[in-house]
Order: structure tokens, then sequence, then C-alpha cells
């Protein structure tokens, strides 16, 4: 895969005892140099103007000012110092140009993957919140669609928190779709069960301990018939990586051959609707499940097949997917 990467985002200090931390940027790039030989591309800073497009001038400003100022807490979760505006900047201009590359081409083993912090789906408009400060995915989606030739972008989020940020600065916009599947009354208590009408809007809250099995039950009756209906020309995977079984703040038991298979559905709705594609980075915070969790996706983008789990999806989980799928006619 083509990894972009950018050492100032690893000046974004969390401080200690903070989940979100510069190690998690590390651990997978230490593990892709070391296993994978991979070259990584450093970010172009998201522009001002490029932030504005998504968010409210008066909000990228505050963010400046409060950087400039030394940082401190935005709120109890949400800190800030002196350089994460750059770290911001840097973040959200690797979304960007993860998928202008895709864009213009790049697919295959060279599927882009933008590995930037801090994470963004749950900044909004004109706020920060749960570790973001710039909504990297819908940054880049608006930048996608000043090209001509794009006119629809779907957003598809597997972290195990819901996207708050992503489906309120999408709503309203027949050109981006927003799916999300996380766990069920995690923060932010967003993204109750449901889509909307006009095919925008899907999410897919599952109980705990969902598993390999639940998430492809999920994917494979009702969020790859959305996908294929709204049929993107950009779709950008909002890549959370903290439903891994040996992640500390989950209890939904997806496997390191789980997040290969997600991909390999993701992959698979790309090629049939002829989107181009890219991964963002979310969360996903122990650090070694994480690293070998984007190994695993880059293994399969240069070959590998992911082994399907045996078991079947609990009755919980299916009664989730059964609702929309009926609500939806999927």
């Amino acid at each position: 895969m083509r990894f972009g990467y950018d050492a100032r985002c690893l000046d974004h200090d969390t401080g200690t005892h903070h989940p979100e931390t510069a190690e998690r940027l590390e651990a997978i790039r230490r593990r892709l140099s070391r296993e994978h030989h991979v070259e990584f591309r450093p970010a172009r800073l998201a522009s001002v103007d490029t932030l504005c497009d998504a968010h409210d001038a008066a909000y990228v400003e505050k963010v400046r000012e409060f950087c400039r100022a030394g940082g401190g807490s935005w709120d109890p979760d949400t800190v800030a110092v002196e350089a994460t505006w750059e770290a911001a900047r840097a973040s959200a201009g690797l979304a960007v140009e993860a998928c202008e590359a895709a864009l213009d081409g790049a697919d295959g083993t060279d599927t882009p993957f933008a590995l930037g912090r801090p994470p963004g789906h749950h900044a909004l408009a004109g706020d920060a919140m749960g570790f973001c400060f710039f909504n990297n995915a819908i940054v880049a989606a608006e930048a996608a669609l000043r090209r001509p030739a794009v006119q629809r972008v779907a957003i598809f989020d597997w972290d195990v928190h819901h996207g708050n940020g992503c489906e309120d600065m999408a709503a309203g916009r027949e050109a981006i779709h927003y799916s999300s599947i996380h766990q069920q009354g995690l923060y932010p208590g967003s993204g109750q069960l449901g889509a909307t009408d006009d095919g925008t809007l899907l999410n897919l809250p599952l109980p705990d301990g969902a598993g390999d099995a639940g998430y492809l039950d999920a994917v494979d009756r009702a969020l790859v018939p959305a996908l294929e209906r709204f049929d993107p020309d950009l779709l950008i995977v909002a890549a959370g990586f903290d439903a891994h079984e040996l992640d500390p703040i989950s209890t939904m038991q997806l496997s390191t051959e789980g997040y290969g298979l997600l991909a390999d559905r993701l992959r698979g709705v790309a090629s049939r609707t002829n989107a181009a594609h890219a991964y963002v980075l979310e969360g996903g915070y122990g650090v070694d499940a994480l690293a070998g969790s984007v190994a695993m996706i880059n293994e399969l983008y240069g070959g590998r097949e992911p082994a399907e789990p045996t078991g079947e999806p609990s009755p919980a989980v299916s009664d989730v997917v059964d609702r929309v799928v009926d609500r939806q006619g999927l």
C-alpha cells in the first residue's frame, strides 16, 4: 500500500496516561518498516482554506490561537500543545493527499492509507471533541468533491466509536454518504440504529462481543448493499482499530484477521462500483494490535487472503442487522 506518514503528527503531545499517543504511529511505522519494508510519504499541510471548506472559519482560527497560546485541555478528553496546530493540519493533509492519490489512479498494491494523528471523526464543524480537532475524512471528502468528476463520496467508519462529527457534518449533503458500525452505547452515545430514506446515512450499533462473524454479517447484509446503491466515486474508510479483541477500551472482539476481511469487503465494493478508495486512520489504542491490524491490511493488498470466520453471528447481532435491512429494503 501507499502509506502517508508525517513526523509532525508525533509532536501532538497528549501527556501521560492518555490513550491517544504518538506511540500509536511509531508502532505502526516500526512494524511496516521492519516486516514490509514500506516507504512513507510525508504530508502537505492542509491549508486553512481547505480546512474551512469543511469547518467554520471562526473555529479553525480558534484552534490556531489556542495552540499558539500553548494549548491545554480543550475538554477533559481533548488536549493540545503548541505543535498540535501543525500536527492536526498534517493529519488532515495526509487524508486529503490519500484521496487525491486514489482519484488519480493509485490502487491495488498502491492503495493509499493516511497514517495521521490526531484522529478526526468526532470533530464537529465548530468544535473539537473525542481527541479530534479537524475531521480528516470530511475534509478529504470536501476536497475531493471540488473535482468536477467526483459527484458522490462515501465514508465507511469501522472505528468502535460512532463518528458523530462525520454524521453531523455530512447531514443534508446528498453528495456524501456516511456509514458506521460501532459498539452500542459507547462514547459519544450517538449513532442510533437506522438509515435515511435518501441513502446518505446508515448506522449499525452492534452489541458487545460481536466478533468477526457479527461484523461480517453487518457488512455483507447491510453495508455493502447500501454502498453499492449509493454508487460512490470515492470510498473513504475511516479506519479505527479499537474494536480489536486486544484493545483496552472496547469489548467487540474483532480479530486481526477480521480487519483483513473487512478491508477485503470494502475493496470489493470499490471494484464493483468503480470507485477510488483510500484509508484514513482513526482510533486504536492497543499499539501492538493496531500495528498488526494495519500490517494485515497491507498484506491483503499484497495478495494475502484472510480466512473467513468459522462461527455464526449472535442472535443479538443478527437482530440489529435484520431491523435495518427490513427498514431499507436492502
